[in-house]
This record gives structure tokens, C-alpha cells and sequence, in this order.
């Protein structure tokens, strides 16, 4: 996986390149969730490669990007870093396409650097800060993280990432093992500033009114990091949002339901190639 300067900072990312046959293809920019890597959208890269140039991100700290000393977790620095890749990578404007952290994410790209994107998709996520509820529990298993490693909490942390269904499913279990096997391989440290940066993130309700691009909003409906609710307030806040529901999923949609997800993104994506005629 090849990795981007930028600001100093080593930023892994990964590229499929221009589709043959399709010059002017418009790129998804996919920005991934907490605890995960520009892996979860594989499903969705393998059905849109051919029509699209499908970049990911790896936050600072998870997937193949390394820790970065001295901080930068926040929401507002990853946003940074997001801006600087879509720049630095000549994309602009791209589709967004972010899931849960990914999303905290693509809010602020669209609110503040509108200019950077044609158009939004947020998927397992909202714009209010960490439910108060959840604060506690979150710091100490990133702490718990961190000393004992993941494999000691594992079966804490799933409930929050994958719904019931998918957790019953036997067919769901090496897509669990890869994820485990690639948080054990990580820098502990690293996944608890992540975790911190999540839970301490400010709320952007104040700014998402000012998103102008077409916005596409799903949730799991069994989704308990981020639930329903905050899908809801995000699609009544975004102009003309779309908001659509994913039934037998938790949070981690892209890989829950990796062929409703991709439907779902597959059409909006297409809906605004029509309306840009």
C-alpha cells in the first residue's frame, strides 16, 4: 500500500487508478470507520472500479498508516489530512463516501471544503459528539486496549461493531477473524489516541446546513454504535439528504450487507451522473 507526505506526515492510501476505457471517470474517495482500514470497502471497490477511480484513506494510526507522535487523532486534523490527499492526488472534486469515523469525516470536508467533492455518503454515522453514555466505557477499552492488547476485549468490542445477525451468521466469521488478526498486528497506542479522538470529538450540527452536494445517509437498523436516531437528524439537517435504512445490520454495513450498501451507493452515484447530464 503506498503512502503520501503529507505535512511531514506518512499517510497510507490506496489507488485503482483511472478505469480503462473511462478517461474522465469520476473518483470515490472511501474514508473508513474506527477499529478498521480502507479494507472494509472492498466489496464496494470490487463492483465500482470498473466505472470509477476508488481511493482510500487510512487515518492516522489504524489500517497501514503508522503512528504519528505527538497527536493529530482529532476529527478537524483527520479532516486535514483528507483535504491534502484529494489535493496532493490532483482528484478534486470527488465523491465522498465515509462510514462512521469516516463520516465525522466527510461532514466536515463538505461543510468547510465543498469544493473538494460532488457528492456525500454517510454510512453508520452522525454529527453530534459521543453519547455521553458511551464516553466512560470507550476510554476504558482503549485503555484496556492498549495493556492487554485486542484479543482481551474482543468480544466487548464486537456487539459495537457488528450487528446481531452478522455476529449469528457462520459465514460472517473469517470477515471477524481478519479484522481481529489486523488489530492485533497494530500499534496499541496508536488505536487508543484513535478511540480518543472519537470520543472526545465536537458535535458539527451547527455546521452541516451548509452542505450543498447531493447526500446519501444509511444506517444499519441494528446499528448500535451510531444508531438510527443521529441518521435521522443528519438527514434532517443536510438539505435534500436522502435517508434510507438497512434492515439485519449493525455498524458495519459495508461488510454486513456489502450488496445493499453497494446498491444503494451504486444508484445515488449514478442518479448524479444523470442530473449533471
Amino acid at each position: 500500500m503506498p503512502t503520501i507526505q503529507l505535512d511531514g506526515v506518512p499517510i497510507a492510501y490506496s489507488d485503482t487508478g483511472i478505469p480503462p476505457g473511462y478517461p474522465g471517470a469520476p473518483t470515490i474517495v472511501f474514508g473508513h470507520g474506527l477499529l478498521f482500514g480502507g479494507w472494509m470497502f472492498g466489496p464496494q471497490i470490487a463492483a465500482l472500479r470498473e466505472r470509477y477511480r476508488c481511493v482510500t484513506i487510512d487515518w492516522r494510526g489504524q489500517g497501514e498508516t503508522p503512528r504519528v507522535p505527538g497527536g493529530g487523532y482529532d476529527m478537524d486534523t483527520l479532516t486535514a489530512d483528507a483535504a491534502a490527499l484529494i489535493r496532493a492526488l490532483d482528484l478534486a472534486p470527488v465523491h465522498w463516501v465515509g462510514l462512521s469515523m469516516g463520516g465525522f469525516v466527510g461532514q466536515r470536508l463538505a461543510a468547510r471544503h465543498g469544493e473538494l467533492l460532488r457528492s456525500l455518503t454517510l454510512l453508520d454515522t452522525s454529527a453530534g459528539q459521543e453519547d455521553p453514555a458511551k464516553v466512560a466505557e470507550y476510554k476504558r477499552l482503549a485503555l484496556a486496549l492498549r495493556l492487554l492488547g485486542f484479543r482481551a476485549i474482543q468480544r466487548l468490542v464486537e456487539p459495537h461493531m457488528f450487528g446481531p445477525a452478522f455476529r449469528a451468521d457462520p459465514a460472517a466469521r473469517p470477515i471477524i477473524r481478519e479484522w481481529s488478526a489486523r488489530l492485533r498486528r497494530a500499534d496499541r497506542a496508536a488505536l487508543q489516541q484513535a478511540v480518543l479522538g472519537v470520543a472526545d470529538r465536537a458535535a458539527v450540527l451547527d455546521e452541516i446546513s451548509a452542505i450543498t452536494v447531493p447526500t446519501l445517509i444509511a444506517v444499519g437498523a441494528d446499528d448500535q454504535a451510531t444508531p438510527p436516531p443521529g441518521a435521522r437528524e443528519l438527514a434532517d439537517r443536510i438539505p435534500a439528504a436522502r435517508l434510507e435504512f438497512i434492515e439485519n445490520c449493525g455498524h458495519t454495513s459495508t461488510l454486513e450487507q456489502p450488496g445493499v450498501v453497494t446498491g444503494l451507493l451504486a444508484g445515488f452515484l449514478e442518479s448524479i451522473s444523470h442530473s449533471l447530464g
